[in-house]
């Protein structure tokens, strides 16, 4: 197959392309600089040069392929004060690429996420968020598009991925923490700490957007989730002792000063389930869980000298 992809050279696209090019598709992937040409080149990819905001590349590039891979995001916009922008140019391009495959069959993956879920309970692939005009709710309703994409014949799905898509290199949620543990002197939980959250390693979410992409019948909702809820406690205590430094349970009124932006997620408890993923694909994760690659070490090696 013939797959575009966007968000190629990113945390989870620069997995899933060399994932695609070792199972003998041809991956053409869309970037919007040198550094990400150069990187997509050397991965065995063909490069489209330019953003996702360029609507009529982007329609041309899905036309021309077998199927897209979506997973591209403004994230440099939508975590420093602008998520409804980031959105609705996430929807522009979901909409577009419904144009360019209505009535062909052919897949459109998307990403999206597991937070929000279910409240309360272990969330499955049934479950639907909500959709309340809230801007991270936009993003919600995008993914509802795409499925409805599948009644306009396209073979469209959708993975919620884990908040934690972990591996080496990994400049998210878990390297804040350890980045903020460092800073304060202390490796800090809100509350008790019991509050879970799904972990997927990254390599695994590779390869369930490959079975995504040749198989999900259409209109599927998929978990990019391999370990159902681990405890912020124990995550906590793992970076507390690889950095040396105390545990410490932070009050959820003073978890704002402490964890910045991350304290709006971090006190969340939202376990989620991946089994019908499994079921329904035949995935079957197999990296290391979340608390075994930050006892690996990487998220803890010092910074490089500025220069070096």
């Amino acid at each position: 197959m013939r797959i575009f992809v966007t968000g190629a050279s990113g945390w989870i696209g620069s997995a899933v392309v060399p994932e695609l090019v070792d199972a003998g598709h041809r991956v053409v992937g869309l970037a919007r600089s040198g550094t990400s040409a150069a990187a997509l080149t050397a991965a065995g990819a063909e490069v489209v040069r330019g953003t996702v905001d360029d609507l009529d590349l982007l329609r041309d590039s899905a036309a021309a392929s077998d199927g897209v891979i979506h997973l591209a995001f403004k994230h440099d916009i939508a975590f420093t004060g602008d998520f409804q922008g980031a959105a609705e140019a996430d929807r522009r391009a979901v909409d577009v690429f419904g144009e360019a495959l209505a009535g062909t069959g052919r897949p459109l993956v998307i990403a999206s996420g597991v937070v929000g879920l279910a409240p309360g309970r272990v969330a499955t692939e049934r479950d639907r968020p909500t959709v309340d005009g809230s801007p991270v709710s936009v993003r919600s309703a995008t993914a509802q598009a795409a499925l409805d994409l599948a009644s306009r014949g396209v073979r469209s799905s959708v993975v919620r991925l884990s908040p934690t898509c972990h591996g080496e290199g990994d400049h998210g949620f878990m390297a804040t923490l350890v980045a903020i543990a460092r800073a304060k002197g202390v490796s800090g939980h809100v509350g008790d700490g019991g509050n879970r959250w799904p972990a997927v390693h990254r390599l695994d979410a590779a390869r369930l957007f490959h079975l995504a992409v040749e198989k999900a019948p259409a209109g599927s909702v998929l978990h990019g989730v391999a370990e159902e809820g681990v405890a912020i406690r124990d995550v906590a205590e793992v970076i507390g002792r690889h950095l040396g430094v105390p545990v410490v349970s932070v009050p959820p009124e003073a978890a704002p000063e402490h964890f910045t932006w991350l304290s709006g997620f971090l006190g969340t408890d939202v376990p989620v389930s991946g089994a019908l993923t499994r079921e329904l694909l035949g995935w079957a994760p197999t990296r290391p869980g979340l608390l075994a690659d930050l006892e690996a070490g990487h998220y803890f090696r010092a910074p490089a000298p500025t220069g070096a």
